[in-house]
């Protein structure tokens, strides 16, 4: 019996049915795909945002990812979860694109705009919290901020970031020990007088 589109589209939610859709992808099943591409794209769209802050290079690497996994997906032994192993290439083609681009980051513009809330106050201290936070991050060296924001925007744990940025555990210990060493002292007074 041939699954629905439903079906397949529940399989995104789960680990196991990410690597179902994977072993499915490798076996050239073009709906199993399409299903992983709309899963990943806002998500890794989200990632190298804050990691590029270029919107015509987070497309080109989103997409050079996610063709990186149709075209491997055959490699994918499930030693990891699907999200590390594909936010893993999509790691590594943007460090490779940063690199050739050879230009400083520049900070990333308001996206705070537009919040839905009833209070005006918190929208406006939640937008400058926003702005401060990214400012804050800006100024630390990428890999800090790398592993920052996989910790807390993906949810990911140190064993999942270190497999993405191909170090040690340790190591992702040591950034985000010094990421929030230096977050507090840039953020010092922005938290005060908060709800």
């Amino acid at each position: 019996m041939e699954k629905t589109s439903d079906d397949i589209a529940s399989l995104a939610r789960t680990p196991a049915g990410e690597a179902c859709l994977v072993g499915r992808v490798a076996a050239g099943d073009r709906r199993a795909f399409e299903t992983l591409y709309r899963a990943y794209f806002p998500r890794l769209t989200r990632f190298l945002q804050r990691m590029t802050r270029s919107a015509p290079l987070i497309e080109e690497i989103v997409n050079d990812t996610l063709l990186a996994v149709w075209r491997k997906a055959a490699t994918f032994d499930g030693s990891s979860k699907v999200s590390t192993w594909v936010f893993a290439i999509a790691y590594r083609r943007a460090c490779k694109a940063l690199q050739a681009l050879d230009e400083p980051v520049e900070a990333l513009a308001d996206e705070r705009e537009g919040l839905e809330s009833d209070r005006p106050e918190w929208q406006f201290d939640q937008g400058r919290l926003a702005h401060a936070v990214d400012a804050a991050l800006a100024t630390l060296p990428l890999a800090q901020r790398i592993a920052f924001q996989l910790t807390f925007y993906h949810d990911m744990t140190y064993p999942e970031i270190a497999d993405i940025m191909e170090c040690p555990v340790n190591t992702i210990k040591t950034r985000m020990f010094h990421t929030r060493k230096r977050l507090a002292v840039l953020l010092d007074g922005q938290l005060e007088n908060r709800p």
